[in-house]
């Protein structure tokens, strides 16, 4: 099996037709020169040591050189060994709540945002682990089902907003639900769910949700995002900020729901951390679930490859020495050798 490390290194091959096209405009032109000094025939009686064909020859070598550097640069690599990678740790399900109050700047830049970046630097701190993420509001919905691939988590964890769920309010119980349904069934991991809100619940029951959950062996934690005294919700009108307002006109403040998100944590058997400027919470859980028992979940055969760059380096390397030596003037004591010339 072959690949290339760096591949986007391949783009400098392009300038190699560049260079030919020049090297043949610059020919063309050295031709025309000539002619303005008299016949062709003439001239080249007048420079007899003097090559059509070496500087031609030298230009090939040289981009030859140039093409093998620049594909020993983007790491050409050659599958040549197997081995078995053990994989032993948890499977990690993040419920995010995507409802409007999540924008709510009492903990900067807002809540939701601030969760996010949290919640990525989790990411960077995971090895074996399995993780998924889901959005609520609502409803739940599975933004990322459960994986070991940490660069795709990233990337739909990047593209979370509050549009992402159609339907407003917050639904931690379908989330927690939803949650327990997008474990892998096969796997004996041990489980944890990571529920992130402000608490206000409007939807259903959660603290049920997460006793469901624990009798299941699947822990539930949850870190309440906001502050208690409330915030308001900024909204956009006009293009203007504005804030959220209820039907008599007074703007909407929303408080962190701390005493229900305590009941979650304690009947999933988990922990309540409550985020704030300072910290969001998740290094403390993360703690928690290393504490956890780690399972083997897969056994996987990986190829793994060897660099082979440094053969075109040779390679490159011998093929610019080759051109330096080659003149580009015949050699006087070899001119007049002909091998395959009939007597």
């Amino acid at each position: 099996m072959f690949r290339f490390g760096n591949s986007e290194f391949l783009w400098g091959l392009l300038i190699i037709p560049a260079l030919a096209f020049f090297f043949i405009l610059s020919r063309i032109s050295r031709k025309k020169a000539l002619k303005r000094f008299g016949k062709l025939e003439t001239i080249e009686q007048l420079m007899p040591f003097v090559s059509k064909g070496r500087p031609i020859l030298k230009f090939i070598i040289l981009m030859l050189a140039l093409a093998f550097i620049i594909i020993g640069t983007a790491r050409p690599q050659f599958g040549s060994k197997l081995k078995t990678v053990k994989r032993e740790g948890v499977e990690l399900m993040i419920a995010l709540d995507v409802s409007n109050s999540m924008m709510a700047e009492d903990i900067q830049p807002n809540r939701l945002e601030r969760a996010k970046r949290a919640i990525s630097r989790l990411i960077d701190r995971l090895k074996d682990d399995k993780i998924g993420l889901i959005v609520f509001a609502g409803d739940a919905y599975t933004q990322l089902p459960i994986t070991s691939d940490y660069n795709s988590a990233k990337l739909f964890l990047n593209s979370i907003n509050t549009q992402i769920v159609p339907k407003q309010g917050t639904a931690i119980g379908a989330a927690i639900d939803m949650a327990m349904r997008s474990f892998t069934p096969s796997e004996e991991a041990n489980k944890a769910i990571i529920v992130i809100t402000d608490g206000e619940n409007h939807e259903d029951d959660p603290v049920t949700a997460a006793q469901a959950a624990s009798e299941k062996g699947i822990i539930v934690h949850a870190i309440g995002m906001g502050l208690p005294q409330g915030s308001p919700i900024p909204v956009l009108r006009n293009g203007q900020k504005d804030y959220l307002k209820d039907r008599d006109g007074n703007v909407v403040i929303t408080k962190l729901d701390e005493q229900m998100l305590e009941k979650v944590a304690v009947a999933g058997n988990g922990i309540y951390v409550r985020a704030n400027n300072a910290q969001i919470g998740l290094d403390t859980l993360l703690d928690e679930i290393n504490k956890m028992q780690k399972e083997e979940m897969e056994s996987r055969v990986y190829s793994e490859y060897d660099d082979q760059f440094q053969y075109f380096f040779a390679i490159g390397l011998f093929l610019i020495l080759l051109e330096y030596i080659i003149l580009e003037r015949k050699n006087r004591y070899l001119k007049n050798i002909r091998l395959f010339i009939a007597k």
